[in-house]
């Protein structure tokens, strides 16, 4: 672990090499598992305040789930997270060629039709925050389905950390990633590529 002001960081966001590929993944981390994406109690207004933009791109079995129980609902662990739809996919999933699946909600970000991205949880995705008492924990969540990513990143050379910087830098400051970027690289000086 690193430590970087009040946060832990996993070795694994600094070893591992990582960048999605969605041409192989499909996006599949938006419709696997067993429950939504982790939201925020925060964020919950930006979620309603964007399905105004993006509601026509949502699957009508989608606007229905939303209709039912809103944006958002509590899981078997009593975590709030988006909802979804036949107990698979984020209601915020919309589809484009070849059967990708994209975020609704980043994609009207991208297009500028809206002034927030997706949930942290979404954005900072393999990243998984976990709070303590004082701190937080940084780790890397892995997962058989980002196999593909980490074979592009080992392709193109980038750390899991490189790639994430968008998101860490909304979420931790700019401060705090320039000096995980300067501990990281003191770190693989000194430890050299020692990917697990």
């Amino acid at each position: 672990m690193l430590q970087i002001k009040d946060t832990l960081v996993s070795l694994d966001l600094v070893e591992r090499y990582f960048c999605c590929d969605l041409d192989s993944c499909l996006g599949a981390c938006c419709v696997e598992g067993d429950a939504g994406a982790p939201v925020l109690p925060g964020e919950v207004a930006s979620l309603e305040k964007c399905l105004e933009t993006v509601e026509d791109s949502l699957t009508p079995r989608a606007r229905e789930v939303i209709d039912e129980q809103g944006v958002v609902y509590v899981d078997e662990e009593g975590d709030l997270v988006t909802s979804i739809v036949e107990g698979r996919e984020c209601v915020f999933c919309t589809y484009a060629s070849g059967g990708k699946t994209l975020c609704a909600l980043e994609k009207a970000y991208r297009e500028g039709k809206t002034r927030w991205c997706k949930p942290v949880s979404c954005h900072l995705y393999p990243v998984r925050l976990k709070e303590y008492g004082g701190f937080t924990a940084v780790n890397l969540h892995r997962w058989k389905i980002c196999h593909s990513a980490e074979k592009l990143g080992r392709k193109l050379g980038l750390r899991a950390y490189q790639f994430l910087k968008e998101p860490l830098v909304n979420r931790f400051g700019k401060e705090w990633y320039e000096e995980l970027c300067l501990t990281a690289e003191e770190y693989l000086r000194q430890y050299g590529d020692c990917e697990r």
